[in-house]
């Protein structure tokens, strides 16, 4: 039996960054949804299916089949058997992963591809949707989130070891205009799933977060 980790939460909670750690020390595989669509890019491309052609995407969405494994501790990603994991990182392939996401079938597609994934490995995933949508069945849900103002300190000082100028007035407005947008958005909005843990990081380090994700794993993973 798989034993499947769904994490959600609003921008810059750090659900991202947890969910790797999580997985490695775990032993489980981390399902890089971004990277799923990035992939599902390629595959529009390679047929010659341009960015703004949402309904060739959502007519043919369907004969990609996208998987992901490690190897040596690098995650690999493989699209209809070719293993296209440096291919995704391309600019290209960014582009058309926005312009894809936004075609319902594409969506539903690589849903059901994440739920394969799900049901044949142990694995742990994040999003805005995988507790209530993706995996509703998901045998631990955490809802990771940190106040607003968390949030944009975090984010705020990420643009700056980066070297991007901004202010943490503009950051903070970003992330509350980013939270109304998932929260009001038609399909699977952002929300906490009945019968989620909620971990709120607001005081806590990276690695506190981690090792009480790890303890409540441990807990539903042994029963």
């Amino acid at each position: 039996m798989s034993f499947s980790i769904a994490i959600d939460g609003p921008a810059g909670a750090g659900k991202s960054t947890i969910a790797r750690m999580l997985a490695k020390q775990l032993g489980f595989i981390y399902v890089d949804t971004g990277a799923m669509y990035r992939a599902m890019g390629c595959y529009f491309t390679d047929r010659g299916i341009a960015g703004e052609e949402l309904s060739r995407m959502a007519e043919e969405c369907s004969g990609a089949h996208i998987d992901i494994s490690y190897l040596n501790g690098e995650q690999q990603v493989f699209l209809n058997g070719e293993n296209v994991s440096v291919r995704i990182r391309s600019e290209e392939a960014g582009l058309m992963a926005s312009a894809c996401a936004r075609v319902q079938n594409v969506r539903e597609t690589l849903v059901d591809l994440q739920r394969q994934l799900a049901a044949k490995d142990n694995v742990v995933m994040d999003g805005r949707d995988i507790g209530t949508h993706v995996l509703p069945d998901a045998d631990l849900k955490i809802y990771l989130t940190a106040s607003c103002q968390t949030r944009a300190l975090r984010r705020f000082n990420e643009l700056r070891e980066k070297g991007v100028l901004c202010s943490l007035q503009d950051v903070e407005e970003d992330i509350r205009k980013r939270d109304r947008q998932d929260m009001e958005r038609e399909i699977s909005p952002l929300r906490m799933a009945e019968d989620a843990v909620l971990l709120d990081s607001s005081d806590l380090t990276v690695e506190e977060v981690l090792e009480k994700m790890k303890s409540l794993a441990r807990t539903r993973y042994e029963k």
